[in-house]
């Protein structure tokens, strides 16, 4: 019979980035402490049931793996020996330990699985931390960059953040995981407290945003993890381009641009490029700004959008990279190009991408009334004032605030700027600390 890989496994190890080194060593780990005794499962073990040569593992590595995933080997692509799969027998270990162990690593409560859980005597051991528990943070990572898309940051967002922070710390100070995972931790450590600071700064709170960057470099050096130092340099390029330090801003696009994520991803490369062609457009850089631009077109035209990639890869699309083109244009003071641009970034959007769709309309509006077209500008930025009654906040009413200056410095007096004026008034913030472009 011809072998059938097992693509059930290889998807769960992907999206784990899980090596075949490392599951050895997991599932070495979680056969100790199912029976006291450490398993033999090496990288050519793996290989073996990645390929379909081993369909159906040894009772007591098949019990360590769906304890390591929390999923049945059946799930993971194994295929039972006979028509009907074999139960598993209980291996002889210690059922207070076994208990303990499903309870850390798949988020089984222990009165699930002990009804009598209060009559079972205490184990001083520290609860270990697995794979399982990374994948619960993720999602909730996920979440809140969902969040983020459709209403933009705050301080609603900014708290969440935090206490995924407090969260994920706590397990790294207190619970017992093999190095891979605590490097995971650190990454979700840095990754939320940049959340953070994003949203601090859709509050306009620059200040409070630096000190969180200043936590996020250090927590996603401590993980060793490129792709989320990919992630925090260039959110520190963000930072310091609002903060109009200039040459800070390109430092931190220039060091995003030495990550590993950057050298094995084309993705990466483009959007490092963009933040580099933002940065260098600010300082009054031409020539540098253009090319990192052509840079950013090129590696994303090399790129597998396919390609599996952390929820902070999300938002950068096609329209994404038109977007930052679009700004990276206005910057050098080619407005026409910046709203030529701008309309490519909304066509290619996707449609759950509400907040980003905002900005980058008032973005078009900027650059419709920097060539002097007042009554195209106040309409398209009208399609994104804040509704009446709420309480505006975010990068967008800012943005919009921003309009209104340059507007009034326009046509002051003029009566489309009067009208204006008077909307504005009841239902926008004007920006606080720099402008947000």
């Amino acid at each position: 019979m011809a072998r059938s890989k097992n693509q059930d496994l290889a998807d769960w190890m992907d999206h784990q980035q899980v090596t075949a080194v490392e599951l050895a060593e997991l599932v070495n780990d979680a056969m100790d402490q199912l029976t006291g005794r450490r398993g033999n499962v090496s990288e050519r073990t793996v290989f073996r049931w990645l390929s379909g040569e081993n369909r159906w593992p040894q009772d007591r590595q098949r019990l360590a793996l769906e304890n390591v995933t929390g999923l049945s080997a059946t799930r993971l692509g194994f295929v039972p020996r006979g028509r009907q799969p074999a139960p598993t027998p209980a291996p002889p270990e210690d059922p207070v330990r076994r208990r303990a162990f499903i309870t850390a690593t798949t988020g089984t409560a222990l009165a699930v699985t002990a009804p009598n859980a209060a009559a079972t005597p205490r184990t001083t051991a520290r609860p270990t931390v697995g794979l399982a528990d990374v994948q619960r943070l993720r999602d909730r990572l996920a979440g809140l960059y969902e969040q983020d898309d459709q209403n933009g940051g705050g301080p609603d967002l900014e708290e969440q953040a935090n206490e995924e922070v407090r969260r994920t710390l706590g397990l790294q100070q207190n619970g017992s995981a093999t190095g891979r995972v605590r490097g995971r931790l650190y990454a979700l450590a840095a990754t939320f407290t940049a959340t953070a600071m994003w949203a601090a700064v859709d509050s306009g709170r620059l200040d409070d945003a630096q000190r969180y960057m200043e936590q996020a470099v250090t927590l996603a050096g401590l993980s060793g993890d490129g792709q989320v130092q990919h992630q925090t340099w260039r959110y520190a390029a963000m930072l310091a381009d609002q903060r109009g330090r200039h040459a800070d801003a390109i430092a931190a696009a220039e060091a995003a641009m030495v990550t590993a994520a950057h050298r094995r991803d084309p993705l990466y490369a483009s959007l490092s490029s963009a933040r580099l062609a933002l940065a260098t457009a600010s300082a009054g850089d031409r020539t540098r700004a253009l090319r990192a631009l052509d840079r950013a077109a090129s590696t994303f035209g090399r790129a597998d959008l396919a390609q599996l990639r952390p929820a902070s890869m999300g938002f950068y699309t096609l329209g994404e990279l038109h977007g930052l083109t679009g700004i990276t244009h206005y910057r050098l003071g080619r407005a026409a190009d910046a709203e030529y641009y701008a309309h490519q970034c909304l066509a290619a959007l996707r449609d759950d991408q509400h907040r980003n769709r905002a900005y980058y309309t008032a973005q078009a509006a900027l650059a419709q009334l920097k060539q002097g077209d007042l009554e195209q500008a106040t309409i398209t930025a009208a399609a994104v004032m804040p509704p009446s009654g709420t309480v505006p906040t975010g990068r967008v009413p800012r943005l919009l605030g921003t309009f209104t200056s340059a507007l009034n410095m326009k046509a002051p007096g003029a009566a489309i700027t009067r009208e204006w004026n008077e909307r504005a008034r009841a239902r926008l913030t004007q920006p606080s600390e720099g402008d947000t472009q």
